[in-house]
């Protein structure tokens, strides 16, 4: 019976029965004496009044001058028939206004230098600029008000009141979405899958290095259907056969090859590369040696599909349909070690931390598990309950990876309900950041040199995003990477590239990092000790 996804893909493209696997689709490239304050007037040196008296216009002489100098008047002289006026005009006291009842007393001291005598001081008051509000008629204010449009009790100048509220026509929507390229400002990032974003000291091409086709994909996004091996080989189910691609040579081999009845649901690579486990919907896991494409074993008990596997070291962890994990030690005859019950639903996502400590694991009930990595024997009294268990997901929690060079961090992804990354400190069990994005979200790479992370979508995006740690901050964006939802990805060894597989039939890499560059000595020391040698791109 041919298997039917859960979810039907978007473009009916037939497989090719002539049509090769992993073959090469194309190739891509404040002082209040501030004198600009008009309601302040700076204060007058202390001295005497000026005398109201008008200035004579005789002409005084010297000796007069020089006698009024020292202080001195002569009797008979001239300077005794001059007027002297021996006191100042003083003016009188300005009236006090009575004031109704039901008006209040007005206080008018400076707000800010209380202290101030006003006596020394000429200030700006509305008094001096004959504009007494008090005096005035309340009917008079009122229609003065009306007629200027100003409210009372309410600044002249004030911020502007905020814009009206968007149309919420569909249609009009749907036009500015049409129009908004026209309005893009020059070397910005544009919604097409061409040319290249990023900030404008980084570039990420927005094209795809390569391109392969990958006729039999299963559009479903329960399933984990591509690995990449520390060995730098790309291992991927197409149907019921799973094939790998050498990324250096583009060598493609056939290591297993089902039934036509069934299918592949998941496969996973070991820590060093030399072997293969792949699930299937009958809940056997198998496992086969890469280089001789002959299988080792079958691992039967589960009672549903096996969805995903995650390996740590000897054991290899599988994720059933029916909720339960289980710990296969793949060098003993009893296989089964542990079984960890901590999901309602399916269990979709899963994964090792480098060091084995801990795992985390994810599920269709929404729920996001984090499990002591320490294996014991099977028996009654197993405990099974995680060390944290976190509900802040609305959907399936597909997409859980851990940082490389923060082991405590922990991202998560929801599906389309949700669309929410939410980052963890696996050491305390907070929530450190949480990113809501615009589609579901169908795995997560952390970037093993820079503070970044990497996310791929479903519908209605399908787009690869790229965003900065803590600040969360989008870094590049690549739309409608592919055709169709992209479902699955996996990470070169050497952190650089990035593999991307959809509904849409293609596996398609992407140069998303850099890696720094090893000085000449630590290239030759590498050399020697490493098994991975050349892992640097795909020619």
């Amino acid at each position: 019976m041919a298997y039917t996804p859960k979810t039907p893909t978007r473009h009916g493209r037939s497989r090719s029965e002539t049509k090769t696997p992993l073959s090469s689709s194309f190739f891509g490239s404040n002082n209040l004496a501030d004198a600009s304050n008009p309601f302040i007037v700076a204060s007058r040196p202390a001295s005497r009044a000026a005398s109201p008296v008008k200035k004579s216009s005789t002409q005084v002489q010297a000796s007069l001058k020089k006698q009024a100098s020292v202080g001195l008047i002569r009797k008979g002289g001239v300077e005794s028939r001059l007027d002297v006026v021996t006191r100042d005009y003083v003016p009188p006291p300005p009236k006090s206004e009575k004031r109704s009842r039901s008006q209040p007393s007005r206080d008018n001291r400076d707000r800010f230098i209380t202290t101030r005598d006003p006596a020394d001081e000429v200030a700006a008051t509305l008094d001096l600029m004959s504009l007494n509000p008090e005096s005035a008629s309340p009917g008079h204010t009122a229609r003065l008000a009306a007629a200027t449009g100003v409210p009372l009790n309410r600044r002249i100048l004030a911020y502007h009141e905020p814009p009206p509220a968007a149309s919420s026509d569909p249609l009009m929507t749907q036009a500015r979405e049409l129009v908004r390229p026209l309005y893009a400002r020059a070397g910005s990032a544009s919604g097409s899958s061409s040319g290249s974003t990023g900030t404008k000291d980084r570039k990420i091409s927005t094209s795809a290095q390569r391109v392969l086709d990958a006729p039999g994909m299963i559009d479903d996004f329960y399933l984990n259907l591509i690995s990449w091996s520390s060995l730098n080989v790309v291992g991927i189910a197409l149907g019921s056969s799973a094939y790998a691609w050498k990324a250096e040579t583009g060598e493609v081999t056939l290591i297993s090859e089902g039934p036509e009845d069934t299918y592949i649901s998941s496969l996973d690579y070991s820590n060093d590369g030399q072997y293969l486990g792949i699930g299937y919907p009958n809940g056997a896991v198998e496992l086969w040696d890469v280089e001789t494409q002959q299988k080792l074993r079958t691992m039967a008990g589960h009672s549903a599909q096996v969805g995903v596997l995650s390996w740590n070291g000897h054991i290899l962890s599988s994720g059933c349909q029916d909720g339960s994990i289980w710990h296969h030690d793949v060098r003993v005859a009893r296989h089964k070690v542990m079984e960890l019950l901590g999901h309602q639903g399916e269990v979709c996502g899963l994964k090792w931390r480098s060091d084995g400590e801990l795992l985390a694991s994810g599920g269709n009930d929404n729920v996001l598990n984090i499990w002591d990595g320490r294996v014991g024997d099977v028996g009654p009294s197993t405990p099974s309950s995680a060390r944290w268990t976190k509900r802040n997901h609305t959907a399936a929690v597909k997409a859980v990876a851990w940082c490389p060079w923060q082991p405590a961090l922990l991202a998560s992804g929801g599906g389309t309900s949700d669309a929410t990354v939410h980052i963890w400190n696996t050491t305390t069990g907070a929530r450190l950041h949480s990113l809501v994005t615009p589609a579901q979200i169908s795995s997560i790479q952390w970037s093993p040199h820079r503070k970044e992370f990497l996310t791929t979508h479903g519908y209605p995006t399908n787009a690869i995003m790229v965003h900065s740690y803590p600040s969360m901050d989008k870094v590049a964006e690549i739309k409608d990477a592919h055709d169709s939802r992209v479902l699955f990805s996996a990470i070169s060894p050497n952190g650089e590239l990035v593999c991307t597989a959809a509904g849409d039939e293609n596996l398609k890499f992407w140069k998303i990092w850099e890696a720094p560059k090893m000085k000449k000595k630590e290239a030759k020391d590498s050399r020697k000790g490493s098994t991975a040698v050349g892992i640097l791109g795909i020619r």
